[in-house]
């Protein structure tokens, strides 16, 4: 199995390792027996989050007796020291554990350093003292505040994401992270789903010996389908790179990422698969994306109340709004 050290942490973990955010959908057993099984088959790092509802709870069911054995990294969306502290109580409590490998700040709006008046930075360093945090992290999708982060030196790791479709900046931003001996870890290297095949995802990333991706997993079905690569990782030879070609040329220019930082919608558009349904319906199984439910979803955009608010939390300062607009008027003509 491919290895990597996440920069100046010491930490070795697999170049599969498991995003735990799509657990929360699942049933708890299910969720156990799947991260389970995603360590016996050779899987070290579980990266979740206050965020993902009861991710931490079942992840921290799924290890516990076995805390040495695996690494883990959550995250807390505070703005504030007080809800640090509680955010960090609530994830230890969860996780069924007395500390956290990697504790990140979640995608916050500003990079959090000593002395700027929100005194997160202050109490992550006091946890960090305590022994309730060995590394400290932050996550961002933001490519501004994420290579502010790395030039600080504030912070052991950083998660961001890359893959295929990403641009030379954000290669730019992990290769700028290893010079400075900070780990890297990446997110969103399926591209929300818009990257429908995982081997070319996989020999993409391994080019990158410091780079860590994480895949978010739901079905076992997946998760064998990760776990093949530990013994047989993808090649990215001449087909790879012509497949990934073609790709490219079909996702470049102005997409939705799925990220989910627009929502929620004050009148319920599903924006996060709405504003890219265009792209999902001829990728992924259309019959899937033509139900009821979501035709019901792509109407609500209709409704839609142009007040911003969805352009102004996009970390890839999209227009949504047309976005919206042009993916409903696409997905009609599927309509017939």
């Amino acid at each position: 199995m491919q290895k990597v050290v996440l920069g100046k942490t010491g930490l070795v973990v697999g170049k599969n390792s498991f995003g735990a955010l799509p657990v929360q959908r699942i049933a708890r057993a299910e969720a156990v027996k799947l991260m389970q099984k995603a360590f016996y088959g050779g899987m070290n790092y579980f990266d979740t989050a206050r965020w993902y509802s009861d991710s931490e709870e079942k992840l921290g069911l799924a290890f516990e007796g076995m805390r040495d054995k695996i690494v883990i990294s959550t995250k807390t969306g505070a703005t504030t020291a007080e809800g640090f502290w509680a955010d960090l109580a609530e994830s230890l409590r969860n996780l069924r554990t007395d500390y956290i490998d990697i504790y990140q700040f979640h995608n916050p709006s500003f990079c959090p350093k000593p002395g700027d008046e929100s005194g997160l930075y202050e109490a992550m360093l006091e946890a960090k003292r305590q022994g309730k945090v060995r590394f400290i992290g932050i996550t961002n999708h933001s490519l501004e505040l994420a290579r502010e982060a790395v030039q600080s030196g504030l912070y052991d790791t950083l998660q961001f994401p890359l893959s295929y479709l990403s641009s030379e900046d954000d290669v730019a931003l992990a290769e700028e992270s290893t010079r400075a001996n900070m780990g890297f870890i990446a997110m969103k290297a399926l591209a929300g789903g818009l990257i429908t095949k995982s081997a070319l995802a996989y020999a993409y990333l391994a080019q990158f010996s410091h780079v860590a991706p994480i895949w978010g997993i739901q079905r076992e079905s997946e998760l064998m389908e990760f776990l093949s690569y530990n013994d047989a990782p993808p090649a990215l030879d001449a087909r790879a790179l012509l497949e990934i070609e073609a790709d490219r040329k079909e996702l470049s220019g102005s997409f939705c990422r799925g990220c989910g930082y627009c929502m929620p919608c004050p009148v319920g558009i599903k924006i996060n698969n709405c504003a890219r349904m265009s792209l999902m319906i001829r990728r992924a199984p259309e019959a899937s994306w033509l139900t009821a439910e979501w035709r019901e979803n792509m109407a609500q955009i209709e409704n839609c109340l142009n007040c911003g608010q969805c352009v102004s939390r996009c970390p890839y300062k999209l227009d949504t709004p047309a976005l919206l607009r042009a993916n409903y008027e696409d997905y009609k003509t599927f309509l017939g």
